[in-house]
């Protein structure tokens, strides 16, 4: 079968994904695949705003009208919020200056694009997190019998030991760690950057125990991935969700506050840089803990914290207020969506 020729906004999408984002831009695969999702709805909204197919779609289609209309069944048809409504605008305006630096005789057009404005009133996400006695009941209601449940316990120790991000865990190899005292871990996070995190000796003893099983079937048990699924692969970011509802729905019996809480793996990390805050660890530190880019990032928990905010208002009205309880190459137009998928 002979293949059309590609379309200019086509080719453009290629090299976007291909080269600029993660070569240029030194973004992580998971922001990639956030782009990757956006673009494959706004292509879908454009086959049926057009009336034409995805081999047909032209850089000339790519116009702030469109996605002004892209950006409104965004909210009234999928039900979206403002913060991913701007998410996804965030997302086309990088686009849009990518193609108005290699194609100047757009400009003009691409202009009005960049220059659409993010939806103000977007309130800020409350921060789900767990408690320490959450955090104790949620490892207590691990199996540890069987190596899959040692696996689990270990994994969530870990995390909440070292507040990565879930997939700086599941990229983690026995290489990275550290188990001489005193315990470390170098994570791998956004953007290619490694820090260093210290681990508890408890979570070296869970390590050590779960490379001593390792070793008995790996050749070479540096390199492995430390947190593997029953068939010894790499885990999923959906594995991990998975288990982690399934240990919060049988810990929510012991600790009936959990049945309230919308708990999924980014909410361990959360648990952590929390922990720290109550613990008296400055801002400045913590934000290296977590690999934050920004201190403003780190500061929302200061923000986020019910005991933290009845500890200010105890220091200001201290007799009112008791103290608080302690591949290149996509050609064809047709094969556009399917490529965005592979990505």
């Amino acid at each position: 079968m002979r293949l059309s020729k590609p379309t200019d906004f086509g080719l453009d999408l290629v090299k976007f994904f291909d080269d600029y984002l993660p070569e240029q831009r030194g973004m992580s695969p998971h922001t990639i695949h956030s782009y990757r999702d956006t673009f494959m709805l706004l292509l879908q909204f454009l086959v049926r705003d057009t009336n034409r197919s995805v081999e047909k779609l032209e850089i000339k289609d790519f116009t702030a009208e469109h996605v002004l209309a892209f950006l409104s069944y965004l909210e009234k048809e999928r039900k979206n919020g403002v913060a991913t409504r701007n998410a996804r605008l965030g997302a086309i305006h990088v686009f849009a200056r990518f193609v108005a630096y290699h194609r100047p005789e757009l400009l003009g057009t691409l202009q009005r694009v960049i220059g659409l404005p993010f939806k103000r009133g977007a309130l800020e996400s409350p921060i789900d997190y767990l408690e320490r006695p959450e955090i104790e009941a949620l490892l207590q209601s691990i199996d540890r019998r069987n190596i899959l449940g040692r696996r689990d316990y270990a994994l969530f120790a870990f995390m909440f030991n070292t507040g990565a991000r879930v997939q700086e865990v599941l990229d983690l190899r026995y290489r990275d760690i550290r188990l001489d005292s005193p315990g470390q871990v170098r994570l791998q996070g956004k953007g290619g950057k490694s820090r260093l995190c210290p681990i508890w000796p408890a979570t070296v003893g869970l390590l050590r125990d779960m490379m001593r099983e390792v070793r008995s079937i790996e050749q070479d048990p540096l390199k492995a991935f430390v947190f593997t699924n029953a068939r010894s692969q790499q885990m999923t970011r959906y594995g991990v969700r998975y288990l982690l509802r399934k240990y919060v729905a049988a810990a929510s019996c012991v600790v009936p506050t959990l049945r309230d809480k919308r708990i999924h793996p980014h909410s361990l990390r959360h648990s952590t840089a929390i922990a720290l805050l109550k613990a008296g660890v400055d801002f400045a530190t913590i934000s290296q803990w977590l690999g934050h880019a920004s201190l403003n990032t780190t500061m929302r928990y200061a923000r986020a914290d019910v005991d933290l905010k009845r500890q200010a208002i105890s220091q200001v009205f201290p007799d009112a207020l008791a103290p608080p309880q302690g591949g290149h190459l996509l050609v064809d137009g047709k094969e556009l969506l399917g490529w965005l998928r592979r990505i």
